[in-house]
């Protein structure tokens, strides 16, 4: 009964930053969610019964969030989109990740937010950072501050690439270029829709842009399966090393069940969209997923400090900067170099 005081808590913060998140997409509701739980933790210090319940929607909530995610994964069109996109995706994902490994040690930012947001800026944002945070044992403070960092360069993705993509001569005449740029370069799902939206309104091109974006994202986001699973076993072999886990490296022990069954999901999801069902038939499994991240997202915000969170984003803010830009000028690299730019 503890646990679903807190459980409930959650829900409720979550329902009302759903809605507001599909009026305003730009910012989205996991972000409203993360700022309400702060705002209300400001007040309330003490969680009492409620505490195990936010602690529970902060983990395991969040877990099943990622492996709802994987009802929106059709593999065969990843695949397809990958023949094309796959270099510049592998790209980014790799100098975003080394610009993060580089900085941490050079301005020395705590490990965990640096994988966070490196992690977050080089795949898919929030649903990233809700599958890495569980693997590296994340505390809720380090999610709020890698969220936050994450959130503000999406907001400037959103607004200033369409902008951006014309004063670089992107075509206008479809949305390949565009839409190949956008779901390499902006990282959570939302921006990306939003700024391919927009791209295809300027140039009234239907959903050319939004179409293709949308694709060359979820082949990013598949990228979560490698990524949690390399640090799964980077923490095992360290843990080893440190003497704090006696037993052998295991695969069983090192993979985290959630990111299997995500797999699991994605390959169930395929199976069915090859046998000619219907993709809407997923459709409320992704919203479910969707919600949970927001409702988890409202745990974490009342289990974080809002001013400790100002005071210490500073140095995860340019490493958030370096990302965003070391992403953008590879993504155009790449397509300068393949011939799609």
């Amino acid at each position: 009964m503890d646990k679903l005081i807190g459980i409930l808590i959650c829900f409720a913060i979550a329902v009302p930053s759903y809605f507001f998140g599909k009026l305003f997409p730009v910012v989205g509701g996991a972000v409203i969610s993360i700022l309400i739980g702060m705002i209300i933790a400001l007040f309330w210090n003490n969680k009492g019964k409620a505490a195990a319940g936010i602690k529970f929607t902060s983990k395991y909530v969040l877990q099943a969030a990622v492996v709802l995610l994987g009802f929106g994964m059709n593999l065969s069109v990843v695949l397809q989109t990958g023949k094309q996109s796959l270099p510049v995706i592998l790209s980014t994902i790799t100098a975003s990740l080394l610009i993060a490994f580089v900085l941490c040690k050079i301005m020395k930012i705590p490990g965990n937010i640096s994988t966070l947001i490196g992690v977050g800026s080089s795949i898919c944002g929030g649903s990233a950072i809700a599958a890495t945070a569980p693997v590296i044992d994340a505390d809720d403070g380090e999610v709020a501050q890698a969220i936050s960092v994450i959130f503000f360069f999406n907001v400037l993705a959103a607004i200033l690439f369409p902008v951006f993509g014309k004063l670089i001569g992107f075509s206008t005449a479809d949305g390949e270029a565009f839409g190949i740029f956008a779901g390499t370069a902006v990282n959570d799902t939302s921006s990306v829709t939003a700024a391919a939206a927009t791209w295809d309104g300027m140039w009234n091109l239907g959903t050319q842009t939004l179409d293709k974006a949308v694709t060359v994202k979820l082949t990013r986001t598949l990228a979560i399966i490698p990524i949690t699973l390399v640090l799964a076993m980077f923490r095992a072999s360290k843990a080893r090393k440190d003497g704090t886990q006696t037993k052998g490296f295991s695969l069983k022990r090192a993979l985290p069940l959630f990111v299997l069954f995500f797999l699991i999901a994605s390959v169930i999801t395929t199976i069915a969209l090859s046998l000619g069902m219907s993709k809407s038939i997923f459709t409320p499994l992704k919203e479910l997923s969707k919600f949970f991240i927001i409702m988890a997202m409202g745990a974490i915000g009342l289990n974080s400090n809002i001013f400790q969170l100002l005071k210490s984003s500073g140095k995860p803010i340019i490493l958030g900067a370096a990302c965003w830009i070391g992403i953008t000028a590879v993504s155009l690299l790449m397509q300068n170099i393949m011939g799609l730019w």
